[in-house]
């Protein structure tokens, strides 16, 4: 079987997310990646079959989206060639992690494919959303990526066609401790301003992992880190508590282990706003931004319990056997 992988590579979760997946993936058949977005800070450790920059966000330094950096990255004529070009039509399964190109491709086509992820999860009205609904947020959700069949991820089986999250075998595996420092991956926040809101709390150690970083260097209280896997897994592994954005790989990692959890969301990135409506139910804290009442916050959080841990281990098997009962269904009506 000739399987079509489509990562995005907006972010480290969807790369994480395949480099778990691969193994299990490569046992069905010969799997060709595609690496769609040009923001991740994790290499794919993996032969890419296709590469293109996709359609990327960018983030400023204070916590939400840079939209002019995203605008200069489109490209629409590269993109309708990309379209045009990519031969999904060569192959029995087509699995897209959330890639507009893979999406578009196919439906020009009329090529069957799968929509495999954590953002699938949100065309069921069950997953859980913010008190106040984000019209043009709503629709990209639901419309951004075309297929034939969905599978979703979430933190918990919102519905019958959403599995629990996929995690790291290293953190599966892992036997948590407490060194008494706090890990912080807030990507779209820069050093400067992680650095004057963590130096006002001088009596708490942080991980601060950066993309500005490029080696190991200690500040005051402040540790800084590369973005690399062993580093960040060994620091979450072994922390008080967490605090990153709303995305959902990490968190779903923090809370397999029972870690206490801050999160702040993106602005303007409706998906993370949903995100933290689902840790809210799961007894995460839930932060709007980082500004001057940062450290009283902090401090009744430090305080406040840890949510309860979720069970993630055994999770790939069933989606796997899921994934290729639709593709086997997909290929019988192609032959018929």
């Amino acid at each position: 079987m000739k399987i079509f992988y489509a990562v995005q590579a907006t972010g480290n979760g969807h790369i994480s997310r395949a480099m778990e997946l691969l193994p299990y993936l490569q046992q069905y058949g010969s799997v060709d990646i595609f690496l769609s977005g040009d923001n991740s800070h994790l290499a794919l450790d993996a032969p890419i079959k296709y590469r293109s920059k996709g359609i990327s966000l960018f983030y400023n330094c204070n916590g939400g989206l840079d939209y002019w950096h995203m605008i200069k990255g489109l490209h629409p004529l590269r993109i309708r060639d990309e379209i045009r070009d990519l031969p999904v039509e060569k192959y029995d399964v087509v699995l897209n992690d959330f890639d507009y190109i893979t999406s578009a491709a196919c439906a020009r086509k009329k090529i069957p494919s799968i929509h495999f992820g954590h953002q699938a999860s949100f065309l069921s009205p069950l997953t859980p959303r913010p008190a106040k609904k984000q019209v043009t947020g709503e629709w990209l959700l639901k419309h951004y990526i075309k297929a034939t069949h969905h599978i979703g991820l979430h933190f918990k089986s919102y519905d019958d066609f959403i599995f629990p999250a996929i995690v790291k075998k290293e953190i599966l595996e892992a036997d948590p401790g407490d060194n008494n420092h706090i890990t912080v991956y807030l990507p779209s926040y820069c050093e400067p301003q992680l650095q004057e809101a963590f130096f006002a709390l001088p009596d708490f150690q942080f991980h601060i992992f950066s993309k500005e970083t490029k080696s190991i260097r200690a500040v005051n209280n402040i540790i800084f880190l590369p973005v690399d896997k062993l580093l960040f897994n060994q620091s979450l592994i072994n922390c008080t508590g967490i605090i990153t954005g709303g995305g959902f790989e990490t968190p779903a990692e923090a809370l397999h282990l029972g870690k206490k959890i801050m999160t702040i969301p993106i602005r303007g990135q409706y998906e993370q706003q949903c995100n933290a409506a689902a840790m809210a139910s799961l007894g995460v804290y839930h932060l709007t931004k980082i500004d001057e009442t940062f450290a009283p916050v902090f401090y009744k959080w430090i305080e406040a319990p840890s949510p309860t841990a979720v069970d993630y281990a055994n999770v790939i098997p069933p989606c796997l056997e899921q994934i290729f009962l639709l593709a086997e269904r997909s290929l019988q009506q192609k032959a018929a």
